[in-house]
């Protein structure tokens, strides 16, 4: 840190990473982001210099190795994660980590491990507990302004890779962390998680409906898509609540993303039809048992200092608040990377619930982090 306040930051990926994290890093006054990394040293050089930033890299040893970068941002493809997270941790530098978190759960317990050895923090970026519509969810539920929970509905239908035409990339390869279960399923299981404690078991069924993809950088030939792009996921959450999760990045015109809470007085409705940014648009109804459904509006207490075009960069400002701020009260974050290593758990089971077409338990967190 350049001072008491201040975190200097790397940057590793110009996808995300120079679209969401670097503006966020920029915009936050306790942040200073100081290098970006990529793996072409061209590129990154050319981030560095249109952003001001000192420091370019294409080598993470070399990157790790600067003493003045206490921090850094993953945010590469999912089957790089392990590797980056863990050498950042072992240099002693904090980590603010992109979903999913990697690509099995037993690296991200490893990573989980190592931060607790090392003394450093590493958070999960799950934005949507810092949208202000969902922290008001957040403060109806914990209201109980609906009672005794009985059905709990997610409906994330998008169209984003709905074209056919679409390339060939890490994406579309499960091996390397694509598909719609870390893209998507990762949110949802950590929010579903903050929202409503733990699940008990889950089923599932993961399908693929566009099965071939052309490769640009070879010709554009079809090549297999192993990543699924619909998942059908029932859990069965906290106090025996059933839990219906429906997930596509392939519906032409889907309805957005929804969550729906229905319970013994009466349900809430949570949702947004804005396909090209998951983040605005988001309307909250509450239906009294026995009343009209009413549209509630979102205190403004909880609304976000600053909106950006990018409805992104808004709450990843907040996330990456919780994540200096924790690291100067030297505390644990909220999300934490124990939060990280449940919805890899999650997204893990989901795949064994698959592959079986059978319940699969969920074990207990605190016993899994205790081995």
């Amino acid at each position: 840190m350049t001072n008491s306040s201040t975190l200097t930051v790397a940057v590793i990926g110009t996808g995300f990473g120079q679209a969401v994290h670097l503006p966020a890093l920029q915009y936050h006054d306790q942040t200073q982001a100081i290098a970006i990394y990529h793996r072409d040293l061209t590129k990154a050089k050319e981030v560095a210099q249109s952003q001001g930033l000192p420091h370019s890299y294409d080598n993470l040893p070399e990157l790790l190795a600067n003493p003045n970068i206490k921090a850094v941002t993953v945010a590469s493809p999912p089957f790089l994660h392990f590797e980056m997270a863990r050498d950042a941790i072992l240099a002693g530098k904090h980590v603010l980590l992109e979903k999913p978190m990697t690509l099995r759960v037993e690296e991200t317990i490893e990573l989980y491990h190592l931060a607790q050895q090392r003394g450093v923090t590493v958070m999960p970026d799950f934005e949507f507990r810092f949208v202000p519509a969902w922290q008001y969810v957040a403060e109806l539920l914990q209201r109980e302004i609906l009672g005794k929970l009985r059905l709990i509905k997610v409906d994330w239908l998008v169209g984003s890779r709905a074209n056919a035409e679409r390339a060939w990339n890490w994406y579309a390869q499960r091996e390397k962390g694509g598909g719609a279960l870390g893209a998507l399923a990762s949110h949802t299981f950590d929010y579903l998680h903050w929202l409503f404690g733990p699940a008990h078991s889950l089923s599932a069924n993961l399908s693929v409906a566009i099965a071939e993809r052309p490769d640009p950088l070879d010709n554009n030939r079809l090549k297999p898509v192993t990543a699924e792009d619909t998942a059908l996921i029932s859990l069965t959450l906290d106090n025996d609540i059933p839990c219906q999760v429906n997930i596509t990045s392939v519906a032409h015109g889907g309805r957005g993303h929804w969550l729906e809470i229905y319970g013994e007085k009466g349900s809430l409705v949570l949702g947004s039809e804005n396909l090209k940014d998951y983040v605005h648009g988001f309307k909250i109804f509450h239906h009294p048992a026995g009343e009209p459904m009413q549209k509630l509006k979102v205190p403004t207490r909880l609304d976000f200092p600053k909106v950006f075009a990018d409805g992104r960069l808004a709450p990843v400002v907040r996330v990456v608040d919780e994540w200096a701020q924790s690291i100067f009260q030297k505390r644990t974050p909220t999300p934490s990377l124990r939060h990280g290593v449940y919805s890899q758990l999650l997204m893990d089971l989901t795949h064994q619930a698959h592959q079986k077409q059978q319940w699969v338990p969920v074990p207990d967190l605190d016993r899994l982090l205790a081995r």
